[in-house]
C-alpha cells in the first residue's frame, strides 16, 4: 500500500532537497567571508535601495537567528538575520537586497505574490491537516480521506509553485538593483548570482518533492477507485 513506483523520484527529489539546504548553507558561509567592495552593512543595503524605490515606509529590523530573513507585508518591514543585518558580505548583502526585492513587489502588487498572500490562510490551515486525512486515509483505507487529504494537501502544493516566481523574481530585481545603483563590482556579481540561486533552488527541490508526494497520492486514489 506504502510503496509506489514514483517513490524512486521520490528519495530523489529528496535528495535534491537535502543538497541544496547544504548548498545555500554552504555559498552563505564561502561568500560571508568576503567584504563587499561597498563596505555597507546589509541593513545600510536596505535601507539604501527602499529608499531609492521610494518605500520610505518600510523599516528595517534585526531578527534573531540565522537565515530568518524575510519581508514583513503586514507590518511593511524587511526583516534581517544576525548574519546579515550588521555584516558587510557579498552573502549579507545579496539576502538584503532580496528581501528589498520582496517589499518592491509588495509595492507594485506583483501579481504571484498578491496570490501567495491570499492563499496563505488557506494554506496555513490545510498543510496542518491534510497530513492526518492522508494518513487515516491510508491506515482506514478509507478513500474518502484519501481525497480530502488529497484536496487539502494539493492547496499546499499550489502554493509552493506559486512561490517559485515571488522568488525567482526577487531575486532577480536584488542583481539589478545592486548593479544599477553601484553597489557591486562586476567580479562580485557572480558571488551574488551563487549565493541567490542557491537559496531559490531550495524551493524549487521542495515544490518538486511535494508534487511527486501529490501525483503518488492520486495514482493510489485513482487506482482504489478501479478496485
Amino acid at each position: 500500500m506504502f510503496f509506489h513506483p514514483l517513490d524512486f523520484l521520490i528519495f530523489i527529489a529528496f535528495g535534491l532537497s537535502i543538497w541544496a539546504q547544504f548548498k545555500v548553507k554552504g555559498n552563505f558561509q564561502k561568500f560571508a567571508k568576503v567584504k563587499a567592495s561597498s563596505e555597507m552593512t546589509g541593513a545600510e543595503i536596505a535601507r539604501k535601495l527602499l529608499d531609492r524605490n521610494g518605500l520610505m515606509d518600510v523599516t528595517v529590523e534585526n531578527v534573531r537567528g540565522t537565515l530568518t530573513d524575510h519581508y514583513d507585508p503586514i507590518k511593511k518591514a524587511v526583516r534581517l538575520s544576525d548574519s546579515v543585518y550588521p555584516s558587510h558580505s557579498i552573502a549579507a548583502i545579496s539576502v538584503a537586497a532580496h528581501e528589498v526585492g520582496h517589499a518592491i513587489q509588495h509595492s507594485e502588487a506583483y501579481g504571484a505574490l498578491v496570490l501567495r498572500h491570499k492563499m496563505f490562510p488557506i494554506v496555513n490551515f490545510t498543510s496542518g491537516i491534510a497530513p492526518f486525512l492522508l494518513i487515516g486515509g491510508f491506515l482506514l483505507g478509507s478513500l474518502n480521506l484519501l481525497g480530502l487529504g488529497i484536496i487539502f494537501f494539493s492547496a499546499v502544493v499550489v502554493f509552493q509553485l506559486i512561490t517559485l516566481p515571488v522568488e525567482f523574481n526577487a531575486s532577480s530585481r536584488a542583481r539589478y538593483l545592486m548593479v544599477s545603483e553601484g553597489m557591486i563590482m562586476n567580479e562580485e556579481e557572480n558571488g551574488v548570482k551563487k549565493v541567490l540561486n542557491a537559496a531559490a533552488l531550495t524551493y524549487v527541490a521542495a515544490a518538486l518533492l511535494s508534487l511527486l508526494q501529490l501525483l503518488k497520492f492520486i495514482a493510489i486514489f485513482s487506482q482504489g477507485n478501479r478496485e
